[in-house]
């Protein structure tokens, strides 16, 4: 098992006191772990989650100019998710290594990866300089596209929930004292923002050839 982080302070018999241990499956925690431990390692884990980002985007990358007949191969042979893989190695296209910003997560480079380079580092910068989340970066994207304005409304696909489902999603919107549709879409939204958090899914036009690697989706817009 590898050390996350560690206080230094020795127990009689030369245990580390407060080490926070990874392993394959999860971290270990002892009982005596600080919280400025446990807030270092988070820090740390975080860190290192961004770069890896970079790294398997840079890897794929490097696989698909290199080993353009083979590289799937190895994909498959290492047990890793094509479809993310092809999302990060899309984002480390659009920002050659100088242009990274270490002082920010590889989450951020993903919310403005689909615009042109001057608008990218405009905004990495401002996002830079104002200590900006990845959620105040969107917030402040969207409404630079649309300041003030509501969303068009269009019709939704029909879905055939069961009763039992429709059900419970009103009794949901009741409780938060919502009116029914706006509860679904708030809800919808919350969903998309928690399954694009790891990382921005590119638009189609922008992904490399392949394009068999996606299904298109019909055309809808979440009424406002």
């Amino acid at each position: 098992m590898d050390k996350v982080n560690a206080v230094q302070r020795r127990r009689p018999g030369g245990a580390v006191e407060g080490r926070i241990l990874t392993t394959p499956v999860g971290l270990a925690f002892p009982r005596d772990v600080t919280f400025e431990s446990w807030e270092q390692a988070g820090q740390r884990i975080s860190r290192i989650a961004s770069s890896s980002a970079w790294y398997l985007g840079d890897w794929l990358v490097f696989g698909q100019d290199k080993y353009t007949d083979r590289y799937r191969r190895a994909v498959e042979a290492v047990g890793l998710d094509y479809q993310t893989l092809r999302n990060y190695a899309w984002i480390a296209r659009k920002f050659e290594p100088s242009r990274r910003r270490q002082g920010l997560p590889f989450q951020h480079h993903a919310e403005v990866a689909a615009l042109p380079p001057a608008e990218q580092d405009e905004w990495l910068d401002r996002a830079q300089r104002e200590g900006w989340s990845r959620t105040a970066l969107r917030r402040a994207l969207r409404e630079s596209r649309d300041p003030g304005s509501k969303s068009e409304r269009v019709a939704m696909p029909r879905v055939n929930p069961g009763s039992d489902a429709v059900d419970r999603w009103r009794r949901a919107a009741m409780a938060a004292n919502a009116d029914f549709e706006a509860w679904i879409v708030t809800a919808l939204d919350r969903a998309a923002d928690q399954d694009l958090e790891l990382v921005s899914v590119p638009p189609l036009a922008e992904l490399p050839p392949e394009r068999d690697e996606y299904v298109s989706l019909p055309a809808v817009r979440p009424a406002s």
